[in-house]
């Protein structure tokens, strides 16, 4: 098991793991797992086998923005339509 990134490293890092942005967020792994596989969060790998990796300023963004239309009433299809990735 890895060693975890001190917040005060996560905060300023240019890219965080789906695990550092659970922390950053207060959202359940789960949660940004399913946003990613949905199209929601986009992020950069590597290669194949490697970590995603998200932009921290953007995607935490993101995920304020999708939280906010959750709470607005707003269903999954909708959110997606409206943070479409490109």
């Amino acid at each position: 098991m890895s060693r975890q990134r001190s917040m005060e490293k996560i905060s300023s890092s240019e890219y965080v793991s789906i695990g550092e942005l659970s922390r950053l967020t207060g959202c359940r792994y789960s949660t940004l797992k399913y946003y990613t596989e949905e199209g929601m969060l986009p992020f950069e790998q590597e290669e194949e086998n490697l970590t995603r990796r998200y932009r921290r300023v953007e995607t935490v963004e993101r995920i304020e923005r999708i939280r906010r239309l959750k709470e607005s009433g707003k269903m999954i299809p909708e959110i997606k339509e409206l943070v479409k990735t490109k």
